[in-house]
C-alpha cells in the first residue's frame, strides 16, 4: 500500500508558501508517496449546485480559502522536494484547453524527474465551468476528448488528433514529458461515467464518497470498460481515501482487501505541534 496526504485546505494554510514548504518536505522525509493538492479556479459566493460529497450539500471549504493554481504550486513544491510524486486530486479538466496544459504538465514532469500525477475530474460546480466560458453540459466529452488530446501530444513527433470539440493536426510540442508513455492520468469522481472514463482512458481510478456496495459496482464498471477497451484492468490503480489520525490499520488492510494500491490521507489541522505528531506516528506505524 502507497500513502499520499492532501494539505488541510479549509485551514487557509495552503496559501502560506512557507508552510507549504515545511509540510511537503515533512511528509516527504517521513517516506510518504505523494502530496495531493486540488482545484478551484473560482469558487462562486452563494453558488447553487450541490456538493456531491457532503450531506449539507456544500464543500467543506469556506468560499473565500485560498486555492492556488494546482499545477504552479506542485511546481513550486517540485524545487524544494526530490522523491515526492507531486499529485493533483483534482484538476477540474473541462477547464482548461489540452494543447496548453499538455505543455505545462509536461514541463513540470520533465524538471521534477517524472514525478508529475494528473488526477483529473469533470467537475461539479457549474457557475465555476461556465465562469470559464465552457457549456456545462460539454464537460464530459471535453474531458474525454482533452485525455486522448494531450497523450497525442505527449507520445507523437507530430500529434493529430480529430474529436467533436479539440482539433488539431501536424503539432510539435516539446519538451514531452520525462515518464514514458506520458504523464499518468488518473480519473476521480463518484458516477458510473468517471468508472467508465477510468477504464477506457485512466492509468487510475479515484472513486469518491462511495460505499462499499457502490465502490464494488464502480470497480465492476470500470474493469468492464477497460476490458472493452483491450486494456487491463489491473493496471489501473485504485486510490481510496483515509484520514490522519483516524485510519487504522484495520482501515488500511480493508482498502487492500477492496483492491486499493494507494490511500490519500487528508488532513484536518495546520498547527504543526499537532501535525507533525501524527503524520511522524502514522509513518512509524504503517510505512515501511
Amino acid at each position: 500500500m502507497k500513502f499520499g496526504v492532501l494539505p488541510p485546505y479549509r485551514t487557509g494554510a495552503v496559501g502560506d508558501p512557507a508552510w507549504m514548504v515545511r509540510f511537503a518536505q515533512l511528509v516527504e522525509h517521513l517516506g510518504f508517496e505523494s502530496i495531493y493538492v486540488v482545484e478551484h479556479v473560482v469558487v462562486p459566493t452563494g453558488y447553487a449546485e450541490r456538493y456531491p460529497y457532503a450531506e449539507s450539500g456544500r464543500m467543506p471549504l469556506p468560499d473565500d480559502c485560498p486555492i492556488p493554481d494546482p499545477l504552479d504550486l506542485l511546481a513550486y513544491l517540485a524545487g524544494v522536494t526530490t522523491t515526492l510524486i507531486l499529485g493533483t486530486g483534482i484538476v477540474v479538466l473541462p477547464e482548461h484547453h489540452p494543447v496548453q496544459l499538455a505543455k505545462r504538465c509536461a514541463t513540470i514532469d520533465l524538471f521534477s524527474g517524472g514525478r508529475l500525477r494528473l488526477g483529473v475530474g469533470v467537475g461539479w460546480m457549474q457557475e465555476e465551468i461556465e465562469a470559464v466560458g465552457v457549456d456545462f453540459a460539454t464537460r464530459g466529452r471535453r474531458t474525454d476528448e482533452a485525455i486522448q488530446a494531450m497523450r497525442a501530444l505527449w507520445t507523437q513527433p507530430s500529434a493529430s488528433f480529430h474529436g467533436d470539440i479539440f482539433s488539431f493536426d501536424g503539432l510539435v510540442s516539446r519538451p514531452q514529458p520525462s515518464t514514458a508513455g506520458g504523464v499518468p492520468i488518473h480519473i476521480g469522481g463518484h458516477a458510473p461515467a468517471a468508472a467508465r472514463r477510468a477504464g477506457k482512458f485512466g492509468d487510475g481510478f479515484q472513486p469518491l464518497g462511495l460505499d462499499d456496495t457502490l465502490l464494488v459496482d464502480r470497480l465492476a464498471t470500470m474493469r468492464a470498460a477497460a476490458e472493452t477497451a483491450e486494456r487491463d484492468p489491473a493496471a489501473i490503480e485504485l486510490t481510496l481515501g483515509g484520514l490522519v489520525g483516524r485510519t487504522t490499520g484495520a482501515d488500511i488492510e480493508r482498502a487492500s482487501d477492496q483492491g486499493a494500491d494507494r490511500l490519500l490521507l487528508s488532513t484536518i489541522t495546520a498547527d504543526m505541534n499537532e501535525l507533525e505528531p501524527l503524520l511522524t506516528g502514522f509513518a512509524r506505524d504503517h510505512l515501511d
